[in-house]
C-alpha cells in the first residue's frame, strides 16, 4: 500500500494523541518521566465497604528510588467536589501515608498529589470506591421518553438514505476495500460521514459500527485494526461534515469556532438539542450497515469510548438489530449528579463552571431524554464495560450510575489506576469477548 504525505501526516498526528494522553493520565509511566508520584489506597483492588476507612500511600520516586526530603501538596474529596482535607508537607524518606477517612454513601474518595522536583510538577492520584455496585442515578426517566425516541426514528426513516461511497485508495490494497461514505440523516439536509472498510473476499460478514469519542476530528487514515479478521467496519464521525477533507483545516476551524462547546447547542429543546441528530444518525448508521450486500444481516455490533462509549449504549437501546456492545468509560452519564451534591458525567452540564448557563428547569428536562442513565434503562443488548477509578473526565460515579441500572447481559473489566485512557490489557479483553461472539456464529 503506498503512503502518502497526507496518509505520513495523520499517523504522525495519532501517534502524538495517543502519547500525549497516556502521559497525562498513566501515573506508572516511568519510561516517559524521571520522577513519579506513585499513589495508592492500601487495598489491592481499591475497593472499600462504607464506614471503612481508607489509607493512601504515596510514593515520590526519581529514577525508581524515593525522592528525600520532598514538600508534597495532598488533598482527599470526593471526585469533582470540594476538598475535605488539604495539606503542604516535608517528606524526609519519600513516603507518607495520608488517612483519608470514609463514606456513609456509595461513590469515590479521591487523593490528588502534587510533587515539584528540580522545578518540574509532578502529580499522582489514587481513587477508593465505597460500594460502586450500590450507586443509585440522580436523573429521572421521563414519562415520554421511549415514546419521544420512538417517534424519533420514525420520522428520521422517512427520509432518504441516498448512499454515497467513495473508493480511498490510500487505505485500500488487494484484501480490504475502503470508501469514504456519506449518507442522508435526521432532517433531509443533514448527513453522517463515514469510512467503510469491507473485506474483499466474497462471502458474508459480521459488522462493527464504531462511533466517535468527543470533539471535531476528521479519519487518521489508518486502516482498520479489526477489518482483516473478517468484520466489516463503518467508523463515523458526528458533527456532519466530511470525514476526509481536501481542506486541511476543516475540522478543527470547526472545533475552535462554530461547534466550540456543541454539547450545549439547544440544550433549552429537547427537539432540538445537538444531540438528537447524533443519536438518531447512529441509528441511520445502522440502516446503511445493514443495506450492504456482504452484511451477514445478523452479527453487528457497536464499539466506542467516552463519548463513543455513551453512543454505544445509545445506539444499541434504540435499535434492536445491535447484538453486542462494547463501551468504554462512557460519558454523558447521570448529567445531574452535580445538582445533587456530587460528580456528573462528561460533559459535566451543571458542575460549578457550567451551572450559570444550564441550571434552568428547561435545560434540565431536556438533559434527562439524551442522558445514558435512561438509555441504560431500556438496554437489552449483552455489552463489554471498562473503565477505572481514576478518570477525570468521565467520573466513575456517573458511569456506575448508568451501569448499575442495566438488566441485560453485562460484563465489567475495571482496572483501577485507569484515567480516561484503556490499558491494552483491557483493549484485548474486549476484543476477546466482542469477536469470540461475532465469528463464533
Amino acid at each position: 500500500m503506498k503512503t502518502s504525505s497526507r496518509t505520513k501526516y495523520f499517523i504522525s498526528l495519532i501517534t502524538l494523541l495517543f502519547i500525549s494522553t497516556f502521559a497525562v493520565n498513566a501515573q506508572w509511566a516511568y519510561s516517559n518521566k524521571p520522577v513519579s508520584v506513585i499513589v495508592a489506597p492500601d487495598h489491592d483492588d481499591w475497593n472499600y465497604k462504607l464506614g471503612e476507612n481508607v489509607n493512601f500511600n504515596i510514593t515520590v520516586l526519581k529514577f525508581g528510588n524515593p525522592v528525600k526530603h520532598i514538600e508534597i501538596a495532598y488533598k482527599v474529596m470526593p471526585e469533582k467536589m470540594e476538598p475535605w482535607q488539604s495539606e503542604t508537607i516535608t517528606l524526609p524518606e519519600g513516603k507518607y501515608t495520608v488517612k483519608g477517612g470514609t463514606m456513609k454513601t456509595p461513590g469515590f474518595l479521591r487523593c490528588a498529589v502534587t510533587a515539584i522536583v528540580d522545578g518540574q510538577t509532578y502529580t499522582g492520584t489514587a481513587t477508593a470506591a465505597f460500594e460502586a455496585n450500590k450507586i443509585k442515578p440522580t436523573t429521572t426517566m421521563p414519562k415520554d421518553f421511549v415514546e419521544f425516541w420512538d417517534n424519533a426514528k420514525a420520522e428520521a426513516a422517512k427520509i432518504p438514505m441516498l448512499p454515497k461511497m467513495e473508493l480511498v485508495p490510500e487505505l485500500s490494497d488487494r484484501d480490504i476495500d475502503v470508501y469514504h461514505v456519506n449518507i442522508r440523516n435526521y432532517r433531509s439536509n443533514a448527513k453522517v460521514y463515514g469510512v467503510l472498510s469491507v473485506p474483499k473476499k466474497e462471502g458474508k460478514y459480521p459488522a462493527v459500527l464504531k462511533v466517535p469519542g468527543a470533539g471535531v476530528w476528521g479519519h487518521f487514515m489508518v486502516q482498520d485494526e479489526h477489518v482483516k479478521q473478517g468484520v466489516i467496519t463503518f467508523e463515523i464521525r458526528i458533527h456532519g461534515v466530511p470525514t476526509i477533507s481536501k481542506e486541511p483545516n476543516l475540522h478543527g476551524d470547526l472545533w475552535n469556532g462554530a461547534l466550540w462547546g456543541y454539547w450545549n447547542i439547544n440544550l433549552d429543546n429537547k427537539d432540538h438539542y445537538y444531540y438528537k441528530r447524533v443519536y438518531l444518525g447512529c441509528v441511520r448508521s445502522v440502516d446503511f450497515i445493514s443495506s450492504l450486500d456482504k452484511y451477514d444481516g445478523e452479527n453487528l455490533a457497536v464499539y466506542g469510548g467516552s463519548q463513543g462509549g455513551a453512543l454505544s449504549i445509545v445506539t444499541a437501546a434504540l435499535d434492536s438489530r445491535v447484538k453486542y456492545l462494547v463501551s468504554y468509560y462512557p460519558a454523558l452519564c447521570d448529567l445531574t449528579g452535580y445538582l445533587h451534591g456530587r460528580a456528573g458525567g462528561w460533559p459535566h452540564l451543571f458542575d460549578k463552571t457550567n451551572a450559570s448557563l444550564n441550571n434552568t428547569p428547561a435545560r434540565i428536562e431536556t438533559s434527562k431524554y439524551y442522558d445514558i442513565v435512561n438509555f441504560a434503562r431500556i438496554l437489552r443488548t449483552p455489552g463489554f464495560y471498562g473503565w477505572g477509578y481514576n478518570d477525570a473526565v468521565c467520573p466513575p460515579t456517573s458511569m456506575y450510575s448508568a451501569y448499575n441500572v442495566i438488566t441485560a447481559p453485562k460484563t465489567l473489566n475495571i482496572m483501577p489506576d485507569e484515567g480516561h485512557f484503556s490499558y491494552q490489557e483491557q483493549k484485548d479483553k474486549a476484543h476477546e469477548w466482542l469477536f469470540e461472539k461475532l465469528l463464533s456464529n
